[in-house]
Protein backbone atom coordinates (compact mmCIF):
# COMPACT_ATOMS: atom_id res chain seq x y z
CA UNK A 1 0.00 0.00 0.00
CA UNK A 2 2.59 2.51 1.13
CA UNK A 3 6.14 2.58 2.67
CA UNK A 4 8.52 5.50 3.68
CA UNK A 5 7.62 6.50 7.33
CA UNK A 6 9.95 7.85 10.40
CA UNK A 7 8.90 4.92 12.69
CA UNK A 8 5.77 2.04 11.96
CA UNK A 9 4.41 0.05 14.25
CA UNK A 10 1.12 -2.01 14.12
CA UNK A 11 -0.79 -4.93 15.21
CA UNK A 12 -3.51 -6.98 14.14
CA UNK A 13 -6.43 -9.25 16.65
CA UNK A 14 -8.90 -11.58 15.81
CA UNK A 15 -11.63 -11.56 18.65
CA UNK A 16 -9.07 -10.64 21.05
CA UNK A 17 -6.21 -12.65 19.90
CA UNK A 18 -2.77 -11.39 18.50
CA UNK A 19 -2.68 -12.49 14.92
CA UNK A 20 0.20 -9.98 13.43
CA UNK A 21 2.89 -7.53 14.86
CA UNK A 22 4.68 -4.68 12.95
CA UNK A 23 3.54 -5.77 9.34
CA UNK A 24 4.67 -3.41 6.91
CA UNK A 25 2.55 -0.25 6.04
CA UNK A 26 1.94 -2.38 1.97
CA UNK A 27 -0.12 -4.99 4.25
CA UNK A 28 -2.32 -2.56 5.92
CA UNK A 29 -4.87 -3.02 2.97
CA UNK A 30 -5.04 -6.84 3.53
CA UNK A 31 -5.71 -6.88 7.45
CA UNK A 32 -8.45 -4.37 6.92
CA UNK A 33 -10.14 -6.29 4.14
CA UNK A 34 -9.82 -9.51 6.75
CA UNK A 35 -13.27 -10.45 8.84
CA UNK A 36 -13.48 -9.91 11.93
CA UNK A 37 -10.18 -8.58 12.23
CA UNK A 38 -8.82 -5.42 14.56
CA UNK A 39 -6.08 -3.12 13.24
CA UNK A 40 -3.83 -0.75 15.63
CA UNK A 41 -1.07 1.55 13.24
CA UNK A 42 0.77 3.78 14.58
CA UNK A 43 3.20 6.52 12.45
CA UNK A 44 5.49 8.48 14.28
CA UNK A 45 6.52 12.18 11.88
CA UNK A 46 5.09 10.60 8.87
CA UNK A 47 6.29 12.55 5.74
CA UNK A 48 3.18 14.49 4.53
CA UNK A 49 3.13 12.50 1.12
CA UNK A 50 2.60 9.22 3.13
CA UNK A 51 0.22 11.00 5.15
CA UNK A 52 -2.10 12.55 2.35
CA UNK A 53 -1.76 8.65 0.51
CA UNK A 54 -3.27 6.92 3.37
CA UNK A 55 -5.94 9.56 3.82
CA UNK A 56 -6.64 9.52 0.44
CA UNK A 57 -7.06 5.10 0.10
CA UNK A 58 -8.64 5.42 3.57
CA UNK A 59 -11.39 8.90 3.01
CA UNK A 60 -9.63 10.35 5.79
CA UNK A 61 -11.15 14.16 5.76
CA UNK A 62 -8.80 16.92 4.86
CA UNK A 63 -9.44 18.93 7.73
CA UNK A 64 -8.80 15.97 10.16
CA UNK A 65 -5.52 15.49 8.22
CA UNK A 66 -4.43 18.66 8.75
CA UNK A 67 -5.36 18.88 12.35
CA UNK A 68 -3.26 16.03 13.27
CA UNK A 69 0.26 17.33 11.92
CA UNK A 70 -0.58 21.16 12.85
CA UNK A 71 1.61 21.98 15.40
CA UNK A 72 -0.80 23.43 18.21
CA UNK A 73 -4.33 21.98 18.33
CA UNK A 74 -5.86 22.10 21.27
CA UNK A 75 -7.47 18.51 22.63
CA UNK A 76 -10.63 17.67 20.64
CA UNK A 77 -12.70 14.63 19.11
CA UNK A 78 -14.48 15.90 16.11
CA UNK A 79 -16.94 13.07 14.14
CA UNK A 80 -15.93 12.82 10.07
CA UNK A 81 -18.20 10.81 7.18
CA UNK A 82 -16.39 7.65 7.64
CA UNK A 83 -14.18 8.31 10.63
CA UNK A 84 -13.32 9.69 14.18
CA UNK A 85 -10.74 12.26 14.76
CA UNK A 86 -9.23 12.94 18.16
CA UNK A 87 -6.42 14.65 19.53
CA UNK A 88 -5.55 14.31 22.62
CA UNK A 89 -1.98 14.88 24.58
CA UNK A 90 0.16 12.96 27.37
CA UNK A 91 1.74 14.29 30.71
CA UNK A 92 4.96 13.54 32.84
CA UNK A 93 6.44 16.17 35.45
CA UNK A 94 10.15 16.00 34.61
CA UNK A 95 12.59 15.80 37.16
CA UNK A 96 13.81 19.11 38.92
CA UNK A 97 17.03 20.41 38.47
CA UNK A 98 19.15 21.65 41.40
CA UNK A 99 16.40 21.72 44.08
CA UNK A 100 13.86 23.66 41.88
CA UNK A 101 10.31 23.01 40.28
CA UNK A 102 9.93 19.86 37.89
CA UNK A 103 8.82 20.89 34.48
CA UNK A 104 5.70 19.53 32.33
CA UNK A 105 6.65 17.18 29.46
CA UNK A 106 3.73 17.27 26.87
CA UNK A 107 3.45 14.62 24.11
CA UNK A 108 0.76 14.47 21.62
CA UNK A 109 -1.33 11.82 19.66
CA UNK A 110 -3.64 12.03 17.15
CA UNK A 111 -6.31 9.06 16.55
CA UNK A 112 -7.80 8.23 13.70
CA UNK A 113 -10.81 6.09 14.45
CA UNK A 114 -12.67 3.48 11.81
CA UNK A 115 -15.07 0.64 11.80
CA UNK A 116 -11.98 -1.89 12.63
CA UNK A 117 -9.12 -0.01 13.05
CA UNK A 118 -7.05 3.06 14.90
CA UNK A 119 -4.48 4.79 13.12
CA UNK A 120 -2.07 6.86 15.58
CA UNK A 121 -0.17 9.39 14.51
CA UNK A 122 2.20 11.49 16.67
CA UNK A 123 4.83 13.60 15.81
CA UNK A 124 7.17 12.28 18.49
CA UNK A 125 7.71 9.69 20.67
CA UNK A 126 6.71 11.71 23.91
CA UNK A 127 3.46 9.45 24.07
CA UNK A 128 4.36 6.10 25.46
CA UNK A 129 2.84 3.86 23.00
CA UNK A 130 4.15 0.79 24.65
CA UNK A 131 2.19 1.40 27.86
CA UNK A 132 -0.68 1.96 25.94
CA UNK A 133 -0.51 -1.45 23.75
CA UNK A 134 -0.04 -2.91 27.32
CA UNK A 135 -3.22 -1.75 28.80
CA UNK A 136 -5.36 -2.88 25.72
CA UNK A 137 -3.81 -6.29 26.36
CA UNK A 138 -4.15 -6.55 30.13
CA UNK A 139 -8.23 -5.09 29.59
CA UNK A 140 -8.67 -7.81 28.14
CA UNK A 141 -11.22 -5.61 25.81
CA UNK A 142 -10.11 -6.27 22.05
CA UNK A 143 -12.80 -8.89 21.32
CA UNK A 144 -14.92 -5.74 21.80
CA UNK A 145 -13.90 -4.52 18.98
CA UNK A 146 -12.24 -0.52 18.04
CA UNK A 147 -13.86 0.98 21.17
CA UNK A 148 -11.57 -1.01 23.12
CA UNK A 149 -8.72 0.36 21.50
CA UNK A 150 -9.95 4.33 21.84
CA UNK A 151 -11.34 3.55 25.47
CA UNK A 152 -7.40 1.89 26.47
CA UNK A 153 -6.03 5.24 24.95
CA UNK A 154 -7.85 7.55 26.46
CA UNK A 155 -7.63 5.87 29.88
CA UNK A 156 -3.81 5.84 29.73
CA UNK A 157 -3.36 9.42 29.07
CA UNK A 158 -6.00 10.31 31.67
CA UNK A 159 -3.89 7.87 34.11
CA UNK A 160 -0.96 10.21 33.22
CA UNK A 161 -2.61 12.90 33.76
CA UNK A 162 -3.68 11.85 37.07
CA UNK A 163 0.27 10.94 38.12
CA UNK A 164 0.81 14.49 36.84
CA UNK A 165 -1.40 16.14 39.01
CA UNK A 166 -0.13 14.49 41.83
CA UNK A 167 3.63 14.75 41.70
CA UNK A 168 2.73 18.42 41.21
CA UNK A 169 0.40 18.38 44.44
CA UNK A 170 3.40 17.15 46.27
CA UNK A 171 5.14 20.00 44.66
CA UNK A 172 2.94 22.22 45.82
CA UNK A 173 3.13 21.00 49.67
CA UNK A 174 7.03 20.85 49.38
CA UNK A 175 6.37 25.01 48.55
CA UNK A 176 3.79 25.39 51.22
CA UNK A 177 6.84 24.00 53.62
CA UNK A 178 9.34 26.60 52.41
CA UNK A 179 7.31 29.72 53.37
CA UNK A 180 7.93 29.49 56.33
CA UNK A 181 11.22 28.65 56.86
CA UNK A 182 13.23 31.31 57.68
CA UNK A 183 16.28 29.87 55.97
CA UNK A 184 14.74 30.04 52.44
CA UNK A 185 15.47 32.81 50.68
CA UNK A 186 12.31 34.94 49.28
CA UNK A 187 13.60 34.62 45.52
CA UNK A 188 14.09 31.43 46.02
CA UNK A 189 10.15 30.88 46.65
CA UNK A 190 9.24 33.38 44.13
CA UNK A 191 11.15 31.48 41.32
CA UNK A 192 9.28 28.12 42.46
CA UNK A 193 5.89 29.73 42.55
CA UNK A 194 6.22 31.06 38.98
CA UNK A 195 7.45 28.22 37.64
CA UNK A 196 4.50 25.98 39.43
CA UNK A 197 2.36 28.52 37.58
CA UNK A 198 3.73 27.96 34.35
CA UNK A 199 3.39 24.33 34.31
CA UNK A 200 -0.12 24.06 35.71
CA UNK A 201 -1.30 26.91 32.91
CA UNK A 202 0.18 24.03 30.39
CA UNK A 203 -1.56 21.31 32.07
CA UNK A 204 -4.85 22.87 32.54
CA UNK A 205 -4.88 23.59 28.55
CA UNK A 206 -4.34 19.50 28.35
CA UNK A 207 -6.40 18.20 31.00
CA UNK A 208 -9.64 20.19 30.87
CA UNK A 209 -10.79 19.67 27.39
CA UNK A 210 -10.61 16.32 28.06
CA UNK A 211 -13.86 16.57 29.40
CA UNK A 212 -15.44 17.78 26.10
CA UNK A 213 -13.36 14.90 24.66
CA UNK A 214 -14.95 12.57 26.29
CA UNK A 215 -18.25 13.62 26.22
CA UNK A 216 -18.24 13.70 22.50
CA UNK A 217 -17.29 10.44 22.36
CA UNK A 218 -19.93 9.28 24.59
CA UNK A 219 -21.94 11.24 22.34
CA UNK A 220 -21.39 10.06 18.93
CA UNK A 221 -22.11 6.44 20.35
CA UNK A 222 -25.53 7.86 22.02
CA UNK A 223 -26.57 9.32 18.61
CA UNK A 224 -26.31 6.21 16.77
CA UNK A 225 -22.70 5.99 15.19
CA UNK A 226 -21.44 2.70 14.00
CA UNK A 227 -18.29 3.33 14.51
CA UNK A 228 -17.74 2.57 18.40
CA UNK A 229 -19.79 0.23 20.34
CA UNK A 230 -21.92 0.28 22.95
CA UNK A 231 -20.76 -2.49 24.67
CA UNK A 232 -18.12 -0.67 26.49
CA UNK A 233 -20.55 2.13 27.18
CA UNK A 234 -19.80 1.34 30.75
CA UNK A 235 -16.13 1.52 30.69
CA UNK A 236 -16.66 5.04 29.14
CA UNK A 237 -18.83 6.30 31.83
CA UNK A 238 -16.17 5.26 34.65
CA UNK A 239 -13.33 7.17 31.85
CA UNK A 240 -15.74 10.18 32.14
CA UNK A 241 -15.74 10.33 36.00
CA UNK A 242 -11.88 9.91 36.07
CA UNK A 243 -11.35 12.90 33.73
CA UNK A 244 -14.11 15.12 36.32
CA UNK A 245 -12.11 14.37 39.10
CA UNK A 246 -8.89 15.09 37.01
CA UNK A 247 -10.42 18.34 35.56
CA UNK A 248 -11.75 19.31 39.43
CA UNK A 249 -8.07 18.44 40.87
CA UNK A 250 -6.55 20.97 38.41
CA UNK A 251 -8.65 23.29 39.44
CA UNK A 252 -7.77 22.66 43.19
CA UNK A 253 -4.06 23.32 42.45
CA UNK A 254 -4.83 26.48 40.60
CA UNK A 255 -6.77 27.84 43.73
CA UNK A 256 -3.69 26.40 45.99
CA UNK A 257 -1.30 28.17 44.14
CA UNK A 258 -2.84 31.54 44.05
CA UNK A 259 -3.25 30.77 47.31
CA UNK A 260 0.91 30.37 48.16
CA UNK A 261 1.73 32.97 45.88
CA UNK A 262 -1.02 35.51 48.35
CA UNK A 263 0.43 33.99 51.21
CA UNK A 264 4.09 34.33 50.22
CA UNK A 265 3.26 38.54 49.48
CA UNK A 266 1.53 38.46 52.75
CA UNK A 267 4.86 37.05 54.40
CA UNK A 268 6.72 39.32 53.02
CA UNK A 269 4.88 42.61 54.10
CA UNK A 270 5.12 41.09 57.60
CA UNK A 271 8.73 40.55 57.38
CA UNK A 272 9.06 44.34 56.37
CA UNK A 273 6.76 45.77 58.87
CA UNK A 274 8.99 44.00 61.39
CA UNK A 275 12.19 45.54 59.63
CA UNK A 276 10.44 49.03 60.16
CA UNK A 277 9.53 48.66 63.84
CA UNK A 278 12.91 47.01 64.60
CA UNK A 279 14.44 50.45 62.63
CA UNK A 280 12.15 53.25 64.20
CA UNK A 281 12.88 51.27 67.75
CA UNK A 282 16.74 51.73 66.97
CA UNK A 283 16.64 55.31 65.80
CA UNK A 284 14.37 56.50 68.82
CA UNK A 285 17.29 54.71 71.14
CA UNK A 286 19.86 56.48 68.91
CA UNK A 287 18.50 59.76 69.59
CA UNK A 288 18.34 59.58 73.27
CA UNK A 289 22.37 59.73 73.50
CA UNK A 290 22.21 61.92 70.67
CA UNK A 291 19.99 64.41 72.10
CA UNK A 292 21.75 64.27 75.42
CA UNK A 293 25.38 64.62 73.64
CA UNK A 294 24.28 67.22 71.77
CA UNK A 295 22.74 69.28 74.70
CA UNK A 296 25.83 68.79 76.96
CA UNK A 297 28.39 69.88 73.77
CA UNK A 298 26.62 73.19 73.40
CA UNK A 299 29.16 75.79 74.47
CA UNK A 300 26.91 77.45 77.22
CA UNK A 301 26.78 77.19 80.81
CA UNK A 302 25.19 74.41 82.64
CA UNK A 303 24.98 72.90 85.94
CA UNK A 304 28.33 70.62 86.05
CA UNK A 305 29.47 72.61 83.28
CA UNK A 306 33.56 72.29 83.23
CA UNK A 307 33.13 69.71 85.62
CA UNK A 308 33.13 65.69 86.59
CA UNK A 309 30.00 66.38 88.15
CA UNK A 310 28.64 67.04 84.40
CA UNK A 311 29.74 64.65 82.53
CA UNK A 312 28.94 62.10 84.87
CA UNK A 313 25.38 63.62 84.88
CA UNK A 314 25.38 63.33 81.00
CA UNK A 315 26.13 59.25 81.33
CA UNK A 316 23.57 58.37 83.58
CA UNK A 317 20.90 60.41 81.14
CA UNK A 318 21.99 58.64 78.41
CA UNK A 319 22.33 55.40 80.11
CA UNK A 320 18.48 55.79 81.40
CA UNK A 321 17.10 57.07 78.22
CA UNK A 322 18.96 54.24 76.11
CA UNK A 323 17.93 51.12 78.76
CA UNK A 324 14.62 52.53 79.27
CA UNK A 325 13.77 52.95 75.55
CA UNK A 326 14.82 49.34 74.77
CA UNK A 327 13.37 47.61 78.09
CA UNK A 328 9.88 49.54 76.67
CA UNK A 329 10.74 48.28 73.12
CA UNK A 330 11.39 44.83 74.34
CA UNK A 331 7.95 44.72 76.29
CA UNK A 332 5.39 45.69 73.17
CA UNK A 333 7.73 43.46 70.86
CA UNK A 334 9.29 45.66 68.80
CA UNK A 335 12.64 44.23 69.26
Amino acid sequence: MLAGVSTCRSRAWRNGVEVAADFPLADLDHWLAEPNILVWLDLVQPEPDVLASLAGELGFDPLAVEDAVSPRERPKASWHPNHLFLTCYSTRLEPPADGGVAGLEVGRVSAFVLGNALITVRPGERVDMDGVLARWVDDGLLDRGVAALVHGLLDHLVDGHFETIEAMDDQLEDLEDLLFDPAIKTRTIQQRVFALRKALVELRRVVLPMREVVTSVMRFRSDGRQTLSGELDGHFNDLYDHVIRAAEWTESLRDMVSSVFETNLSLQDARLNEVMKKLAAWAAIIAVPTAVTGWFGQNLPYPGFGAVSGLLQSVVLMLLGTVGLYILFRKVDWL
